[in-house]
């Protein structure tokens, strides 16, 4: 074999096992693994789990917020009108500098899958896009990197947008991303997700869209987006990202919705620490969370998956790309915090995220599918997502590709 992980404690088995590896794969799963091994890790007991896979990052914008001038709202849409002078002065160059930090950053924190939006409209046109495919083809060897073309100004409201839309799709996208209620009408923002079908129909790839980012209660783009799912047999295809005015909505019309959620088979994708700081700006008290009905949608059986976003940008200035901070963030704002309430939560970036890739028939810790595996230096989950604590190791395709030891000692002088 080349490498053998022992003592791994996977979730769902009592006692701790061996993991073989051999050519990518997971071959074998046993309580002691006898053949050699080119390669030996011993896992000491810890959690050993799937690789994380971030669903929802904006890499082009990561990094930014030193050189912007500050939110006086801290509303969403200042931050992107905070924004429009730096991508206008966008470069290759520097979208990758700043890039390539943060993808580094997910790798040794556990990360060996990812999706990233990149702005496409006539602001900052397709520079970062092109920056940001480029970046992909540099970083295959430790990270699977989506590309979502994301018209973040709108389309009716950014002239140009779709075609550029288009120009990013054959230059190499993967998905299809969309802000519909960015339009300055409800029809408008119909006729936008009539568009993002129109495009992903005819690249046929899926759609990975913003969704009512916003508190207003009138915002209804959601359950378009259910129903245009359906018609066009899309189910498992489409990611709702954001869906922060499903929490404004009265319950009746919010059951509605979530059911039609889980008819279209639409994965929701949420955002905690940036939707805690961005929505809710404009209440006095009391004053929105701003997350969608995180809880509802997990007891509804609507999958979800929940992201990092923003990285010390116009939108959010903190953030380190740590997937175990961001779900304990989201843990304690949506409430989250019976045993399987915190399970749940831990799924979100594992498993869950995985179905909204359509990558499950190869993730896991499962004889034959591929070995991508973090190994935390934690005994469960509880205690990974209370600590967040060292990665231990990272192996993405059966190669170790991060290590990570922190050194820390306590002087007692009695």
């Amino acid at each position: 074999m080349d490498l053998v992980v022992r003592n791994a404690r996977i979730r769902g088995r009592r006692k701790p096992v061996d993991v073989g590896i051999e050519g990518g794969r997971i071959v074998k799963i046993a309580p002691r693994i006898r053949e050699q091994a080119r390669d030996v890790i011993d896992a000491m007991g810890c959690l050993t789990s799937p690789a994380f896979i971030e669903p929802h990052i904006h890499l082009d914008k990561v990094l930014t917020a030193e050189r912007l001038r500050a939110s006086e709202s801290g509303t969403l849409q200042e931050a992107i009108e905070i924004l429009w002078d730096a991508k206008r002065k966008y470069s290759v160059q520097d979208v990758k500098r700043r890039a390539r930090q943060v993808v580094e950053l997910e790798a040794l924190n556990g990360v060996t899958r990812l999706r990233t939006h990149v702005d496409v409209d006539t602001v900052g046109g397709l520079t970062a896009c092109r920056a940001l495919l480029e970046l992909k083809k540099e970083y295959a060897d430790i990270m699977d990197i989506q590309v979502i073309a994301f018209p973040q100004e709108g389309i009716f409201s950014d002239e140009g947008a779709e075609e550029l839309m288009r120009k990013a799709m054959e230059m190499g996208a993967d998905i299809v991303g969309g802000m519909p209620h960015a339009e300055m009408t409800r029809e408008l923002s119909m006729k936008h997700v009539d568009i993002l079908f129109d495009i992903a129909r005819e690249y046929n790839t899926d759609i990975d869209a913003h969704v009512d980012e916003t508190d207003d209660p009138s915002s209804r783009c959601t359950e378009y987006m259910a129903a245009k799912t359906v018609e066009n047999g899309y189910q498992g295809r489409v990611t709702a990202d954001h869906v922060c005015a499903l929490a404004s909505y009265n319950d009746y019309h919010a059951e509605k919705v979530m059911r039609l959620l889980k008819l279209a088979n639409i994965t929701v994708e949420t955002n905690p620490e940036t939707n805690l700081v961005v929505q809710g700006r404009l209440n006095t008290y009391p004053k929105r969370r701003g997350l969608t009905r995180v809880k509802e949608l997990v007891q509804s059986g609507v999958n979800v998956t929940y992201g990092q976003d923003c990285v010390s940008d116009a939108f959010y200035p903190f953030g380190k790309a740590d997937l175990l901070q961001t779900g304990f963030v989201l843990a304690l704002a949506a409430q989250m915090t019976a045993p399987a309430e915190v399970e749940a939560v831990f799924d979100m970036i594992t498993t869950n995220a995985a179905k909204a890739m359509r990558i499950t028939a190869e993730y896991g810790i499962q004889v034959g599918r591929r070995a991508d595996l973090v190994i935390i230096d934690a005994g469960s989950v509880p205690e990974a997502l209370r600590l967040q604590p060292d990665r231990l190791w990272v192996i993405r395709e059966g190669r170790v590709i991060a290590e990570n030891r922190s050194s820390r000692k306590l002087r007692r002088h009695n």
